[in-house]
């Protein structure tokens, strides 16, 4: 199976069989995304997709689970993600849940019923980049949603039994907003109350909008104590009931797990313990990535 321009996917989903359903992101205007620049947002037509799982590799022939690539597949059209959700039932019998990507304003068009639909049909994971709760952040790195619509798309998500993985990208506010955004990420958090949290710290990639900003002085990044200083406050203003956190990303200086806000204590003894050596540790990074 060959596939078109870049492909991504989250960690959780390094065993899926991945299937692109759509080509590119259809905001693609993240200033601090380099993800899919350059490529044409496209909808594949379900004719298309099939033709594209006629010489799949064995291996896959038993897959149990399924990811819908590229950014954002929920923005096909309700019917015709719905018959391709009955095709890969019936093509992929032994498929037990599928992801995908969603982006505010693709669940946004869809209604709770439609969600629960997509559900019953195997649609088990959506992959939501929330990246900040604060206002002004979500506004400078043109993300296209407010506060409260994001809100609004995490909460349908949960609404329709879906399970919600969020997003939260530390340093995303700069220097300026770094209290705000840590703040306003905590309570967007609050909110929703999704399965899940990843958070990764933020990284400059060539030829993008925010790469540019830090080169013409208008965007200062956070240095890595600052870093610490975010995330200890987000972690500190969470109000979770049982949200499985992750921040093991390889742009992360410490690696933190646990349930929150049961391992609130926990966490942020982590975070203090790592002020002593995350200078050393950036350094390292710094050379590898």
């Amino acid at each position: 199976m060959e596939y078109y321009g870049n492909v991504f996917r989250p960690p959780s989903e390094a065993k899926s069989l991945i299937i692109q359903a759509t080509f590119g992101c259809s905001h693609n205007k993240c200033t601090f995304c380099y993800m899919y620049k350059g490529e044409p947002f496209k909808i594949r037509s379900l004719d298309e997709i099939k033709a594209s799982l006629v010489d799949i590799h064995p291996y896959y022939e038993q897959a149990k689970r399924i990811f819908l690539a590229d950014g954002d597949a929920l923005m096909m059209k309700q019917k015709d993600l719905v018959a391709l959700l009955e095709y890969l039932r019936e093509r992929f019998p032994r498929v037990e849940r599928v992801g995908v990507y969603g982006s505010p304003k693709s669940i946004l068009i869809k209604s709770v019923d439609n969600l629960k639909h997509l559900k019953e049909l195997g649609i088990g994971i959506v992959y939501l980049g929330v990246e900040s709760g604060s206002e002004q952040v979500l506004k400078d790195v043109n993300k296209g949603v407010t506060v409260e619509e994001m809100i609004e798309a995490g909460k349908r998500v949960r609404e329709a039994g879906i399970q919600l993985s969020i997003t939260m990208i530390n340093g995303l506010g700069g220097k300026p907003l770094m209290e705000d955004h840590a703040i306003g990420s905590a309570k967007i958090s609050n909110a929703i109350q999704p399965e899940y949290i990843g958070m990764l710290n933020l990284r400059l990639y060539d030829n993008t909008e925010l790469t540019r900003q830090v080169e013409r002085g208008e965007f200062i990044p956070l240095k890595p104590k600052e870093l610490l200083d975010e995330t200890k406050l987000m972690i500190e203003n969470f109000e979770l009931e049982n949200t499985i956190f992750r921040s093991n990303h390889a742009s992360n200086y410490i690696p933190l797990k646990g349930t929150l806000n049961k391992d609130k204590a926990r966490l942020l003894a982590e975070v203090e313990e790592s002020y002593k050596y995350v200078e050393d540790i950036a350094k390292v990074k710094k050379i590898i990535l």
